[in-house]
């Protein structure tokens, strides 16, 4: 098989931090601060950034998506979530970078307790919301010292190799995709506006622009996102500011009867000079930068900081954008599927590796002839790589597939019609019984989010338990959300839908999250299933109450020799053996006859299996 296009295997960490911060303490000493704060963002405030914003890996040599460093004078310190818990300490150089969990220690509350009294603590306002300097600026206040905004970051003057901003190609998403014009999306933006009391919106979220505006671009890796700007008036013509040059004549024609287009470099003074005549402009205190806060502010202008009225808009999929994640999911199920079968013939050999395993997907995917890009970096973890939540495999750690393993392949694609996100746990060779034991329990969480019925209203925190539970009763559970929101064609990871602790956002019909509950057991094995959901509504004989539930949207069978049916009730046993059926009955006709016949012994029903304890 050939090697992979959208992957490479190079290890993107490093270990020179201690090198890179010592330059960095340099320029904080020029520019007169005692400290910097480092987080991985841009400035759209994004989970996706491009590479010349990728200062937090290449200062530190930790490459996860989220986390933020505090460098001092005399230490520093790397905050991450659970799923970096591993990841975090064996990237960088524990010497001079101290790791710190945020469930245990917040950036603001490390900044209290760390920072002296006097100092001036430096930021970035362009990669920082209004809302987050407060939040710096009472930490520092509380250890007797204040922030100060920087006029150039200190690790760009260090950062001698900083790869050049990006400029990918911008083009139309055509409308049977997106399912609504740009007119109509416009008309609804600007009646939102209207309910707000607000004369304009300042979009500052690439995601949010390439909705609004049915475009899609090449500027952040697998995300097809344009990175740029927009300003939306309650009244008169919209107007775009792309970063990237490379705009597709057709996207031009299309947006020309109601949105002008021009570069990134007019945004400023665009907003200055709409703030100088506006009494009150949105921007979204989630995703606006505070530079553009205080360039609104010093023009004259009143922010207004709620919401951007795109993410929610965005977040419900509309028919178009429904019918074509059914047909990307259907594709996606047909390939992962024959890399499934394929994974059962190769990997009992104990010659595959994690690395073989990423380009054969690759490979079955690409058989497509619609794939567009890999929807993020494959998770292709065996035995201990596994328990690494967001582990990406490099020649450097490759390891085989081996005998008495579990092996978690976490994976999506990026197709025009769709974004998917499916991951399976397979055993190679004979599973242990606490395998068996940790992976029936996982899955019953995710058919308890399969199966739920709920009142409309119901936010994504309240049934986030469900997928808990099993575990909870074995004295388990796992570090990260239950699941979070995806596009269409657009970012793997969207909101504001999540199914999580902290998630507040209501479920509503047509939104689409991912379900993947999962377990992991340091230095043994992970353990994850996910599927992507599609929230629908649902009649309830003799109900009295709008009520909600999940269409469950891939397509793949789980791995029955990890199933313990002794641990399912009858209910869950038949949702299983229906879903293994919808597979089959999905698939199988897009399948060669081998793979057929694989998939076949596959779903067949635990129900008729015998092994129900």
């Amino acid at each position: 098989m050939s090697r992979a296009r959208f992957q490479t295997f190079d290890d993107p960490s490093h270990r020179e931090g201690a090198t890179r911060i010592a330059a960095l303490r340099e320029a904080m000493r020029r520019a007169g601060i005692d400290g910097l704060v480092v987080p991985r963002a841009d400035e759209h405030q994004s989970e996706y950034v491009p590479v010349n914003a990728e200062r937090l890996a290449w200062l530190t040599g930790f490459t996860g998506s989220a986390g933020t460093a505090v460098v001092l004078a005399d230490e520093a310190a790397l905050v991450v979530d659970g799923r970096y818990t591993l990841q975090a300490p064996a990237q960088v150089d524990t010497t001079i970078l101290t790791p710190v969990q945020l469930a245990e220690t917040s950036v603001e509350a490390w900044i209290g307790e760390h920072l002296k009294q006097g100092a001036v603590l430096g930021y970035d306002p362009w990669l920082h919301t209004a809302e987050g300097v407060a939040k710096l600026e009472k930490a520092a206040a509380k250890a007797g010292a204040r922030i100060a905004p920087v006029s150039e970051n200190p690790v760009d003057a260090v950062w001698a190799d900083r790869p050049a901003a990006p400029a990918g190609a911008v083009v139309v998403h055509p409308l049977e995709l997106a399912g609504e014009s740009v007119e109509a999306k416009l008309r609804r933006i600007r009646e939102a506006l209207g309910r707000g009391g607000c004369d304009a919106l300042v979009i500052s979220d690439p995601h949010n622009l390439a909705w609004a505006f049915n475009l899609r671009g090449g500027d952040v890796a697998h995300t097809p996102l344009a990175l740029g700007y927009a300003i939306v008036p309650r009244t008169g013509r919209a107007a775009l500011y792309l970063t990237s040059p490379a705009i597709d004549p057709g996207l031009r024609e299309a947006l020309s009867p109601s949105v002008d287009i021009a570069g990134r470099a007019d945004f400023d003074t665009a907003l200055a000079a709409l703030a100088a005549g506006a009494s009150r402009i949105r921007l979204d205190s989630a995703t606006g930068a505070s530079a553009l806060a205080t360039l609104v502010e010093q023009a004259g202008g009143l922010v207004d900081p709620g919401p951007d009225p795109i993410t929610l808009m965005k977040a419900v999929k509309n028919a178009g954008e429904i019918a074509g994640s059914r047909a990307a999911h259907h594709r996606d199920g047909i390939a992962v599927t024959r890399f499934l079968a394929w994974l059962s013939w190769e990997a009992p050999g104990g010659r595959l590796t994690e690395i073989a395993a990423v380009e054969a997907l690759e490979d079955f995917r690409g058989e497509t002839g619609l794939l567009r890009d890999i929807s993020f970096p494959t998770i292709s973890g065996s035995g201990p790589n596994g328990a690494i939540v967001h582990y990406r495999v490099t020649r450097d750690t490759d390891r085989t597939v081996g005998e008495g393993e579990l092996f978690l392949v976490d994976s999506g694609a990026q197709y025009a019609d769709g974004t998917t996100d499916i991951t399976r746990t397979v055993a190679i060779g004979t599973p242990t019984k606490e395998m068996r034991d940790r992976f029936t329990r996982v899955l019953k969480g995710h058919v308890a989010i399969a199966r739920a019925t709920f009142p409309k209203g119901t936010t994504g925190a309240q049934i986030d338990s469900f997928a808990r539970a099993p575990l909870w009763q074995a004295g388990l559970d796992f570090d990260h959300g239950t699941g979070h929101g995806v596009g269409a064609f657009l970012s793997v990871h969207e909101g504001p839908q999540r199914i999580a602790k902290t998630g507040t956002t209501a479920l509503s019909p047509g939104m689409i999250l991912s379900n993947e509950p999962g377990y992991y057991r340091a230095g043994a094995y992970g353990i994850r299933i996910e599927n992507l959901v599609l929230v629908e509504e649902r009649t309830i004989p003799g109900g009295e109450r709008p009520m909600l539930g999940f269409e469950t949207l891939t397509l793949a069978p789980y791995d029955a020799g990890l199933i313990d049916p002794s641990l399912l009730d009858e209910a869950e046993i038949a949702w299983i053996d229906s879903y293994h059926a919808l597979v089959r009955d999905a698939l199988s006709a897009d399948l060669d006859g081998e793979t057929r016949a694989w998939l076949e012994a596959a779903t067949q029903p635990l129900q008729a299996s015998g092994r129900r304890a």
